[in-house]
């Protein structure tokens, strides 16, 4: 990326220089960017390659470095300290194995558009492309899932390198950046001035940070006019901080507000005017208002898969208006009729101050009209399930579970229909509060990222919904939490199987249970208590709640809570690959009477 203005290394950056030039070492100049930055965690494990950088880190004690037992852990908590903060997650890893294993983890960043900077070990320069031990092309390997990276071949180029990848990470867009450090970079005996840069400039990468006014008039134009409008937000409303322009654009027109899996709490779900998730486990009424709306206004949503269903059924009467930090993202699934490129906050500010300033205001009749049609869409209760089963059913589990907490609580989760069941039955009324691989759909990520939760926020309640296959894939993290003292609860929906994969199958694949199912799981209670935990097991309804509640009260504890669930339930409504938002599979509980 080609830099602006004048730079004593001659890379050209136009900036205002914040060090006091120092003589520092590489390793020392990592660690002393980080405080500039203001960081205040780095997840990591060691290696050969970063020695020195850890013991620099070592000679100070301002920046807390934090000892997963895995790199795919680093990542997921940087991960989940991001999301839940909205600060930038820093992640420090080997060479080799520790860039590889740290890439699953930079791959679900860069799906959902999270800032991290992640530093890897590279091996000296003068071996690089010998095949040196430990040593693979980071660069290469990661350059598809990065918003950008670095190969820092000189010790002059390192700090204005980290400024860089902070700034890249954070703005428009945002988004992991890699930067690559062969050792001989941090080696303690070469010492150079330290200066680093304050603001940065690039030729190459100018964000739009304003939308354009006169789309933003048109859009407000096409508000005004619609009869049957929704609002469909997504995660870029959390990461741009516009819940509150949201809420106060949504309750001033008085329409009916939706949400991808990324985006619950950027609008208060409870609220009246929520009409449910929507997509592949959306609600009826949420799919069927998509699918008949004549105004479409998504909000910093990406128009992915498992929303839109078959492109050629897509919102079919719709005019549509797209807001969106990232002008790539702007019909790049689906084609819009009033593109808006810009930061949500200040679009949303502006498409409300002109909406407000229209006299006289639009007749409130189509759209008490609009509300009548969802009002019966909703009678039809397509989240129902039995209530009277002597099994615990996962649904019963997470409702619980939100009443056990009042709702105020930052819930992590790993992949599958424990993940959809918490997104249908426990409702966010705050940003930043649901935690959850959504575009990679990475299963392992709910305990690490609970744990970059929890260090972030140390007296909040924090707890992982997971599933038994899930948690097994970085089980080895409950090490760093008795590490650190962290008193997350796991509450673990146990029914034996892959979930979500059982149920396909069920549906699509004449129930052959094809390598779902897990025949030797632990016993999570002796597990549990193996790395120094809590372990509960519930097994029936009606104990349910008093063991939350138990869970819950040991607030300096970690506790693993096994709840074995009925494993037969399944995840409804459903939308099947291929089909429309009005095609859903509903569940087999409701009555051809409430189907009517």
């Amino acid at each position: 990326m080609a830099l602006t203005g004048a730079e004593p290394s001659g890379a050209g950056a136009a900036v205002a220089d914040a060090g006091v030039g120092r003589e520092l070492s590489g390793a020392e100049i990592v660690v002393q960017a980080l405080l500039d930055e203001g960081v205040e965690l780095v997840f990591g494990y060691p290696g050969g390659s970063v020695l020195h950088i850890y013991d620099a880190l070592f000679k100070q004690d301002t920046v807390r470095h934090i000892l997963v037992r895995h790199e795919q852990g680093a990542s997921h908590a940087a991960d989940g300290y991001a999301r839940a903060t909205g600060k930038c997650g820093v992640c420090l890893v080997t060479s080799g194995p520790g860039a590889t294993n740290a890439v699953t983890g930079i791959a679900t960043a860069y799906m959902d558009s999270i800032p991290m900077v992640v530093l890897t070990g590279q091996v000296p320069t003068p071996v690089i492309g010998s095949d040196a031990f430990q040593e693979v092309d980071t660069v290469g390997i990661t350059r598809p899932c990065v918003k950008h990276n670095f190969l820092v071949k000189d010790v002059r180029d390192l700090a204005l390198t980290i400024r860089k990848a902070f700034h890249i990470a954070t703005t428009g867009r945002p988004g992991p950046v890699v930067v690559d450090i062969p050792k001989d970079v941090t080696d303690p005996n070469i010492k150079i001035p330290y200066h680093y840069p304050r603001e940065i400039r690039m030729r190459s990468y100018n964000p739009v940070e304003k939308g354009h006014p006169g789309q933003i008039k048109k859009a407000v134009d096409l508000l005004l006019q619609a009869t049957r409008p929704v609002f469909y937000t997504g995660g870029g409303v959390v990461l741009g901080e516009g819940s509150a322009q949201l809420t106060e654009l949504v309750r001033a027109t008085g329409f009916p507000v939706t949400s991808t899996l990324m985006g619950l709490g950027a609008y208060p779900t409870t609220d009246p005017q929520f009409i449910g998730m929507l997509g592949m486990h959306g609600t009826y009424e949420a799919n069927m208002a998509m699918h008949e709306t004549d105004v479409l206004i998504a909000i910093g949503a990406r128009f992915d898969d498992r929303v839109t269903g078959k492109i050629e059924h897509f919102c079919p009467h719709a005019k549509i208006i797209h807001v969106d930090v990232d002008p790539s993202s702007i019909s790049k699934n689906v084609r819009v009729d009033v593109p808006i490129v810009g930061q949500v906050a200040g679009v949303l500010t502006e498409m409300l101050r002109l909406y407000q300033a229209q006299k006289p205001q639009p007749d409130p009749a189509p759209i008490a009209d609009w509300w009548a049609k969802i009002a019966d869409w909703r009678r039809l209760d397509c989240l129902q399930y039995d209530r009277t089963s002597a099994a615990i059913k996962p649904q019963f589990a997470i409702e619980t579970l939100y009443k056990v907490t009042n709702g105020d609580l930052y819930l992590t989760s790993d992949v599958g229909q424990h993940q959809m069941f918490a997104a249908q039955f426990y409702p966010f009324d705050k940003p930043r509060r649901w935690i959850n691989s959504g575009g990679l759909g990475t299963m392992g990520f709910g305990l690490p990222a609970a744990m970059g939760v929890q260090l972030a926020f140390p007296e909040a309640q924090v707890a992982c919904v997971s599933g038994e296959a899930s948690i097994l894939m970085c089980i080895q993290e409950m090490a760093t939490c008795k590490q650190y003292s962290l008193p997350i609860k796991v509450i673990l929906l146990n029914n034996g199987y892959m979930g979500m994969v059982r149920q396909w199958q069920e549906l699509f694949y004449e129930s052959r249970y094809s390598h779902s199912y897990v025949d030797a799981l632990p016993d999570f209670v002796k597990l549990a208590e193996s790395f120094g935990h809590v372990g509960m097991r519930v097994e029936r309804p009606a104990d349910l709640e008093d063991a939350m509640r138990e869970a819950f009260a040991m607030e300096d504890r970690f506790v693993f809570l096994d709840v074995v669930v009925d494993p037969t339930e399944n995840v409804y409504p459903m939308i099947a690959a291929g089909k429309g938002h009005h095609e859903m599979h509903l569940s087999p509980s409701l009555t051809d009477r409430e189907l009517a």
